[in-house]
């Protein structure tokens, strides 16, 4: 015979001590381990600079969660699981720095959405960014409008980056001879944009 709806209604509030213990320990122990290979891998794990990197953060916070409500998944098992993907995530940013080919494979590249003062309609259409969209950021940003804008910039990680004035001509970095400036990588229309600016 069937639980009574009253029954069923009071497992879905409380399901026993045991349980509750059980969420409380792997939440403790699995944080734990968590923050561990966190140290130990460095701090570029958890910076979403592309897409790849997005994944691995979301995914993290998905193996944590199944291991601390879902009483199949246990603590080994866990922490496997944030080893494999730390380890890959290590190893994909140590690959990336050192090759061009495996950073255009895990990378896509930054784009110019407008330019001093002006929206570039085709980049918008091309990533998929609405004008309102445009608008947004520019407010994000603390502008009320494009005038005094050098550049907006649509980053590898999918977020937005407001250049302004000058920032975007570089400088020199100390004890170097090369230019070193923001906007360098950055994909540009066709005639756009200062010369170092990558056309497409």
């Amino acid at each position: 015979m069937g639980a009574t709806p009253s029954a069923a209604g009071a497992t879905m509030l409380f399901d026993g001590w045991d349980e509750l213990g059980r969420v409380l320990v792997m939440g403790v122990l699995g944080y734990a381990g968590l923050i561990v290979i966190l140290r130990i891998t460095g701090k570029r794990t958890l910076a979403k600079m592309n897409a790849f990197d997005l994944v691995v953060t979301v995914s993290l916070g998905s193996v944590l969660a199944a291991a601390v409500l879902d009483e199949n998944v246990s603590l080994a098992e866990a922490i496997a699981a944030f080893v494999v993907l730390c380890g890959l995530q290590f190893v994909i940013a140590w690959a990336a720095v050192r090759s061009e080919r495996v950073r255009a494979l895990v990378a896509s590249e930054p784009a110019l959405l407008a330019w001093e003062g002006r929206v570039l309609p085709d980049a918008l259409k091309r990533e998929r960014v609405a004008v309102e969209e445009l608008r947004s950021v520019l407010r994000a940003a603390g502008r009320t409008s494009l005038e005094g804008v050098r550049a907006v910039v649509l980053e590898t990680d999918g977020s937005f980056s407001v250049v302004g004035g000058d920032e975007a001509d570089g400088a020199p970095l100390a004890g170097a001879g090369d230019r070193f400036g923001a906007l360098d990588g950055v994909v540009a229309p066709k005639g756009l944009g200062p010369a170092h600016l990558r056309q497409r």
